[in-house]
């Protein structure tokens, strides 16, 4: 009878294997699905940023361009009577614009998204269930 008794005593330890076996795939395939939302955060943060970048880049050059211009025709165009005025009003607009410019792009840094908040969140959340 102990031998019969034997074999019932033999499957605890394999269970318990299986059972650390299975924890690990499950951490293993959550890990690599926090990984492929971190990998397509990442890139689509990287995207935007090369884009707003190159967007703005065109935009001031343009503007800058065009402001320019602008300023050197009516400059010519009041060459004989108020140079000066012309040349001061310029002055004024350009130093004005720039520092409007600065002022939206501190504005604009600091209401930035933080970076992988989704990623944050979600192991978050798997920390809260972990817990449980």
């Amino acid at each position: 009878m102990a031998e019969q008794d034997r074999p019932h005593a033999d499957p605890a330890p394999e269970r318990v294997t299986q059972a650390l076996r299975g924890w690990l795939q499950d951490g293993v395939a959550l890990l690599r699905v926090r990984l492929e939302l971190f990998g397509v955060e990442a890139r689509e943060h990287a995207l935007a940023s090369v884009e707003l970048l190159l967007a703005g880049l065109a935009a001031l050059l343009f503007l800058g361009l065009g402001l320019g211009f602008l300023a050197v025709l009516l400059t010519v165009l009041l060459w004989d009577s108020h140079r000066l005025l012309a040349l001061a009003i310029f002055t004024t607009l350009f130093l004005t614009l720039g520092l409007l410019a600065l002022w939206l792009l501190r504005q604009r840094w600091q209401a930035t998204q933080r970076w992988f908040d989704a990623s944050l969140q979600e192991l978050g959340r798997d920390e809260q269930r972990l817990s449980r």
